[in-house]
């Protein structure tokens, strides 16, 4: 069955008066747009088969900008310039693919619009109303070969733009933090719970395509930061239903652990080779990267249930209702500053307790602690701001150490699945308990927070 990767052009300079539409080159936007393409077109094999290119500058340094983000390619060389492609009817690209020979299985096409939209929507009754700059289209053509090209014959395999590739890009046109500088307390607690529901939904579209591991981390965290405000309004106020959501909130953030830590560890052993013999590093990568595709897969499947779509709707409607708006109106800062106290006095007393034979789950309940004594802070970011900047500090060497022991878990995983690797793994994993030793010494040696 033919594949079909239709590409629009990155984002182009305006024409000047004395240039003409088909020399105008990429705008920088555009360079970076089609470096951001590169990682996922490689991913789907649209890069594999034939590459076929309009003649215009702009589509041909689309192509360069992505050969420039993939190191060892040499696309240039392979790819197929033609003025034919140069067309923004529909019908002349139509033309031109059924006269593709039929023994090719993959092709890549970057062109124009409405050209490439126009094609594909005769091709396909699910191709999307708008193809933005840099986006792509992904088709399976029915039949064996692209003479039978037909109507509304072929599938939707795939859409993806750039803004959903990389979370750089998308951050260019992110929803906006609200500006609550100067907002009581009740207008600080709505403005930042709206926002982060907000942004958790815009997020969505990069999680699903799975390309950049920054979009699950940054939904991960909104998530995650629901919940701790929720969970601070509730240790301050009678709020009806809250917990009963918050409790949601919790599970979804829960269903991204086990796929946000192997991004973690992938980032680290990018960055720092592990201590196994060269197919030993080999056989780990591809082992983790099997575990993340399985839990990518079931974590777009859950974001696709309609109870996922139900709960979205239940939380937008509970924030914007009359009974919480209501509680908001009654939280006191005197009584989050009360709150405030019992936790930094719960912390430090936590932490004199440790001890170095002390169970990793203290340190993990201590940068939970942290976490919840942060996110009431920043309700009232600048009286706290010195508590704030000590949090940071304190929040990343326990961060580390998690980090670490979820390094130790997916290691004894790998060794139990390929013996051969048994003794390398267990020589690893002790000295990550030494660093862990180093660490658990660092925090132990921590200020309480009182001061």
């Amino acid at each position: 069955m033919p594949e079909l990767f239709l590409l629009r052009h990155a984002k182009a300079r305006r024409p000047r008066a004395d240039q003409a539409d088909h020399q105008r080159p990429l705008r920088r936007r555009g360079r970076r747009q089609a470096a951001a393409m590169a990682p996922a077109l490689a991913r789907c094999q649209a890069l594999a088969g034939e590459i076929h290119v309009s003649g215009s500058r702009r589509c041909v340094q689309t192509l360069e900008a992505i050969n420039a983000a993939l190191a060892g390619e040499d696309l240039m060389a392979r790819a197929r310039s033609d003025e034919a492609l140069y067309t923004f009817e529909g019908q002349a690209l139509l033309a031109w693919l059924r006269g593709l020979p039929d023994d090719l299985e993959r092709v890549l096409l970057i062109g124009h619009n409405p050209a490439l939209l126009q094609l594909a929507r005769w091709l396909c009754r699910e191709a999307p109303a708008a193809l933005p700059t840099g986006g792509l289209l992904h088709l399976h053509l029915p039949g064996e070969g692209w003479q039978g090209a037909s109507r509304h014959g072929a599938e939707l395999v795939h859409r993806l733009l750039p803004a959903e590739a990389s979370h750089a890009l998308f951050q260019r046109r992110a929803p906006a933090a609200p500006t609550l500088d100067k907002a009581d307390l009740a207008s600080r607690l709505h403005g930042l719970l709206h926002h982060q529901r907000r942004l958790v939904r815009a997020l969505e579209p990069g999680v699903l395509a799975g390309i950049d591991p920054e979009f699950l981390h940054q939904y991960r965290v909104n998530l995650r930061r629901s919940r701790a405000l929720g969970e601070a309004l509730a240790a301050v106020a009678e709020v009806p239903g809250l917990k009963k959501r918050l409790k949601r909130l919790k599970r979804r953030a829960q269903a991204t652990s086990e796929l946000r830590d192997l991004d973690v560890f992938l980032q680290s052993l990018a960055k720092v080779p592990p201590p196994l013999s060269q197919a030993g590093r080999q056989a780990m990568e591809d082992w983790l990267l099997a575990r993340r595709k399985e839990r990518h897969l079931v974590l777009c499947r859950r974001l696709a249930e309609r109870e996922y779509a139900k709960e979205r709707a239940d939380w937008r409607d509970f924030l914007e209702g009359r009974p919480f708006r209501h509680a908001l109106d009654e939280v006191k800062a005197s009584r989050v500053e009360a709150v405030l106290a019992e936790r930094l006095d719960r912390h430090d007393a936590d932490l004199a307790a440790l001890v170095l034979e002390s169970p990793d789950e203290a340190l993990h309940d201590l940068r939970k602690g942290v976490k919840r004594i942060r996110y009431l802070a920043e309700l009232d970011p600048r009286r706290h701001r010195d508590l704030l900047r000590r949090l940071k500090g304190r929040q990343t060497l326990l961060g580390d150490f998690q980090d670490l022991c979820t390094r130790q878990a997916w290691i004894a995983a790998f060794a139990d699945d390929l013996p051969e690797e048994a003794e390398a793994c267990r020589a690893w994993r002790e000295s990550l308990e030494q660093a862990k030793r180093a660490l658990r010494e660092q925090v132990m040696a921590l200020p309480s927070l009182s001061r």
